[in-house]
């Protein structure tokens, strides 16, 4: 499905939340509750987008039901998991689908129910009923992953650059987005990097460690690793340290997990791609909310928040303000 999503600066995420228009007026007095199911619970980037949600939840006045699978990101456990949260009849439902198909008959049922849809980091293959789609510029941190990596390795035209990518979904809209961003850059002004292999962790940092020590074992002459969302990154990161391989073969990694933001600051990292899952919790709960109570509908159907990229020559403030945050 084509679509053409409208980027934002993240200081604009709350004019988009409040430039709706006003088209009638219903529930205005009930007690909302807004679902969020998202896939590995446990992973840090859906803790940080905890943060944005319930303070949100909190200053709308409604009912947050967090839910999801601890720690497993497939179709398997969350589509159980979000026909139980339809069962509670929520008014909203704010998805992270794991897959676009896979989900897409869950999101449908809800929409049936008569309950408000939101998409959020990932999407559904038809979001056409769906009231907002939000996320990171998937493509542009892909492209900016790939200029680190050529950076990094001092990369010469006319020689050839071995490079493998950690996923956790060959399918989940995210990870398809930046490694076409990813893949792009290269083709274009990268074509020595050969991207010899690609391999899936379904967010468990301890098979993406495996992965990378495998790829160490059959690629020797291994240049980078791009590690497409945290736990890739931690499981990449652990890799390298246990192998003394830190600054001779570049990592590049997404998600500004606590542990990994250190670990760019003593040269672990070349860089990650910083998302802010906050926000985007925020305002889709908002959307939701002015829907539900007023009928109003987004000024903009798919939105998508820039990403920042940390390296070492991020300052001390920014370092500060784009590590996420874990909910207590």
């Amino acid at each position: 499905m084509n679509k053409r999503f409208i980027k934002v600066g993240v200081a604009a995420v709350a004019v988009a939340a409040l430039a709706l228009t006003a088209t009638g007026c219903s529930n205005s007095n009930k007690t909302l509750s807004i679902a969020f199911v998202m896939g590995a619970e446990s992973d840090p980037f859906f803790q940080a987008m905890k943060v944005g949600a319930e303070a949100e939840a909190k200053a709308e006045g409604v009912n947050l039901i967090w839910q999801g699978d601890a720690t497993h990101y497939d179709i398997a456990t969350q589509v159980p998991i979000v026909d139980n949260v339809i069962n509670q009849k929520p008014d909203g439902l704010v998805l992270i689908p794991t897959d676009p198909n896979g989900l897409q008959a869950s999101s449908d049922k809800a929409v049936a129910a008569g309950i408000a849809v939101a998409n959020v980091d990932t999407h559904t293959a038809d979001t056409s009923k769906a009231i907002i789609t939000i996320t990171g510029d998937n493509a542009d941190g892909g492209a900016k992953a790939a200029d680190a990596i050529a950076g990094a390795i001092g990369y010469t035209a006319g020689k050839t650059y071995q490079v493998v990518v950690g996923l956790t979904s060959a399918t989940a809209t995210t990870n398809v987005g930046r490694l076409d961003g990813f893949k792009a850059q290269v083709a274009a002004q990268y074509p020595g990097i050969k991207i010899v292999d690609v391999a899936y962790s379904a967010s468990n940092p301890t098979t993406a460690n495996s992965n990378v020590n495998n790829w160490l074992t059959k690629y020797p002459n291994l240049s980078g690793i791009f590690a497409i969302d945290g736990t890739n990154a931690t499981g990449a990161a652990a890799a390298l340290q246990a192998k003394n391989l830190v600054g001779k073969i570049a990592l590049v990694g997404y998600d500004a997990y606590p542990a990994n933001v250190a670990l760019v600051k003593t040269g672990v990292f070349t860089a990650l791609i910083a998302q802010d899952p906050a926000a985007e919790a925020k305002l889709a709960i908002s959307t939701l909310v002015a829907y539900i109570k007023n009928g109003t509908k987004p000024a903009s159907h798919d939105v998508v928040i820039p990403n920042v990229t940390l390296d070492k020559n991020t300052s001390a403030a920014d370092f500060t303000k784009y590590t996420y945050v874990a909910t207590n």
